[in-house]
């Protein structure tokens, strides 16, 4: 039980923090115009369920094959870093909110959520969570589909109901920030439980990941700032707009 609340929580905090900024959450809002914010939360609701379940299983199913365990917690632990330089990078809509359909406002919301997320970050931090915590796959579904309807939830609230603007760019990189931190952490557990080296070669490996990542880091902000100035410098905005 107690393993299951440990998963649950830090499921949903991780989904939480990929979804600030994410396709997903942006679709989030560009639906929340369109339809019942209710409706909208339903469809997410469903798609998530459907999607991270898939993603659990397949979590899951990987952890059976013992003589690779070892890299399913190098990958899992790196995968954080990853993670959090994909945050940085940022998604952009490729017009899913604005595609026709014959199904309802729910059915649609679901089928275009569900399809987003295939191969989005959130499907791939849950396929990680199941392999870190491969006893607890109900608290791992549970807790990333309560973080994405907490995450698409405060998004719709703040982007379409209150009409505020929140900085894209101070969420991405606290978001990002948090995710290269476990990303650390996970690597250097890794390194000190399965490798029998000394602690200064240990500190060794660690700064030259934290370095990779900060130089990367580094890089990927420069890009966004070159991109957001060349396309348009004050659209700096969780919120996308939307035409009416």
């Amino acid at each position: 039980m107690h393993d299951t609340i440990i998963a649950f929580l830090f499921a949903a905090a991780t989904v939480v923090l990929a979804e600030m900024g994410d396709k997903t959450q942006l679709l989030a809002m560009a639906f929340a115009a369109k339809y019942k914010p209710s409706k909208v939360m339903l469809g997410v609701f469903i798609a998530t369920v459907l999607n991270h379940g898939l993603a659990v299983a397949v979590g899951n199913f990987i952890t059976r094959f013992e003589h690779i365990q070892l890299w399913i917690r190098a990958i899992a632990a790196i995968s954080f870093i990853f993670f959090g330089l994909w945050t940085i990078r940022g998604d952009k809509l490729d017009g899913e909110e604005n595609k026709k359909t014959r199904f309802g406002p729910v059915i649609t919301v679901s089928i275009a959520f569900f399809l987003a997320e295939m191969g989005d970050k959130t499907q791939l931090a849950t396929i990680a969570l199941a392999t870190k915590f491969p006893h607890s796959p109900v608290g791992i579904l549970i807790g990333t589909t309560t973080g994405m309807l907490i995450a698409d939830g405060v998004g719709i609230i703040i982007g379409v109901v209150l009409r505020k603007k929140i900085p894209e760019r101070t969420v991405k990189l606290i978001s990002a920030a948090v995710f290269i931190l476990f990303g650390l952490i996970g690597s250097y557990q890794f390194i000190h439980s399965e490798f029998s080296i000394s602690f200064q070669l240990k500190i060794a490996i660690m700064f030259i990941l934290t370095l990779i990542s900060a130089a990367a880091s580094f890089v990927l902000i420069r890009k966004n700032e070159t991109t957001l100035s060349s396309a348009n410098p004050v659209e700096d905005s969780i919120c996308p707009k939307i035409n009416k």
